[in-house]
């Protein structure tokens, strides 16, 4: 099958840059989407369980372990010759608390808001709210900088598995009543388990259709 046929999350994808600076970022060319969220909301393990491949990106129990923008493309493309991805991946470093010098966490801030700010190719980021604390002010903060930019969003609750099943409808509806009303909004609130495995195949179908893939499994 060539690889462009190949289905986008049962294809084994690749780590290909670490961006410490704007000056590092990939040529602007396929779509990407970019996960944002507080240090340990479960960033890159939900990217672990997405693709299906256990150490793709790296997890840890230290909060603010990721410290660039990572980038991840499905495994086959060399990018010469037009060869491109059809899409890219971007674990972008937690925001909020890390343990690390505050000069060293501003750096990471501003890295991050400037590649919202200012990339082309950026499609949608998935802001991941932990489930068991829900929305908190940074999150706020980091949701009113995507709507001044205008840059397309959607929620995606993390480590559902850590609450009462029959609490998960009660806590989607309220995140997205919370978001009714800013601009930049997808309104509807994808819930997730990495551990599980739920809401895997929603948030999947979320991404290839914001990307225009349709073959995705």
């Amino acid at each position: 099958m060539p690889e462009t046929e190949k289905p986008l999350f049962g294809h084994p994808w690749i780590f290909i840059r670490g961006v410490p600076s704007l000056t590092f970022l990939p040529p602007e060319g396929p779509s990407e989407v970019a996960f944002a969220g507080r240090s340990n909301v479960g960033k890159s393990s939900l990217i672990n369980a997405l693709v299906g491949q256990k150490g793709l990106a790296r997890t840890s129990n230290t909060p603010g372990r990721t410290q660039e923008l990572n980038y991840f493309v499905p495994d086959g493309y060399s990018g010469e010759g037009g060869d491109l991805p059809p899409m890219a991946i971007v674990d972008m470093p937690g925001y909020g608390y890390a343990q690390a010098p505050k000069e060293q966490v501003d750096k990471w801030t501003k890295l991050v808001f400037d590649y919202l700010r200012g990339r082309a190719t950026l499609k949608r980021v998935y802001v991941l709210i932990d489930s068991r604390h829900g929305i908190k002010k940074n999150d706020e903060d980091v949701l009113t900088l995507l709507d001044k930019a205008a840059v397309s969003y959607q929620l995606v609750l993390t480590k559902t598995d850590k609450i009462k099943a029959p609490a998960v409808p009660k806590l989607l509806s309220e995140t997205a009543e919370k978001i009714r009303k800013r601009p930049a909004a997808y309104p509807f609130v994808l819930s997730t388990s990495s551990e599980k495995g739920d809401g895997l195949d929603d948030l999947r179908q979320a991404i290839a259709e914001t990307v225009g893939i349709a073959n995705w499994k």
